[in-house]
């Protein structure tokens, strides 16, 4: 489990460039629909494993639904999710294999952070973030110091996706 990272929402902007560069490849960005919940999470299980299924499943039944995702058609490309396991968290997030490199997290992340913003947040905390370069270059986000596990301290095992516990 990575370290907690901060992100200063009140900085942030909307990247046009980036969304420019989503809709020129066909992929569309949304906040996901309840009634999407079971082929969402169906396609979270065996990539990423059943824990971050679980927290999508939470984000999904929010109201305001915090789980947003990416698509090119009917095709799921990736997903990010905010306030699934703690308020002010943002994370879980994934993207498939065969669709980095077009800048879909980047997308993800952004959208959910602004999502956060607009709900009145003036900060974030990437919750257990792997990628600490990535969050650095794309929001500004900081390492918290002394964060590790953090809020999944003690937690009890989960399916990963090769079906080992974690």
């Amino acid at each position: 489990m990575g370290t907690d990272m901060l992100v200063k929402l009140y900085d942030l902007a909307p990247d046009p460039a980036l969304d420019k560069r989503m809709a020129d490849q066909g992929i569309t960005l949304r906040r996901a629909l309840v009634p999407e919940r079971t082929a969402i999470c169906d396609w979270i299980r065996p990539r990423f494993g059943a824990g971050w299924a679980d927290e999508a499943t939470a984000a999904i039944m929010r109201q305001p639904v915090t789980c947003w995702i990416a698509h090119e058609g009917e095709t799921l490309l990736g997903f990010a999710c905010h306030e699934a396991t703690m308020k002010g968290f943002f994370g879980p997030t994934g993207v498939d294999e065969s669709a980095r490199g077009k800048g879909i997290g980047h997308a993800l992340l952004l959208r959910n952070l602004l999502d956060m913003r607009d709900q009145g947040y003036g900060y974030a905390v990437i919750g257990g973030a792997g990628p600490v370069d990535f969050y650095q270059r794309s929001v500004g986000a900081i390492p918290i110091e002394g964060s590790s596990p953090g809020i999944y301290r003690g937690m009890l095992p989960t399916a990963s996706p090769s079906g080992m516990s974690e």
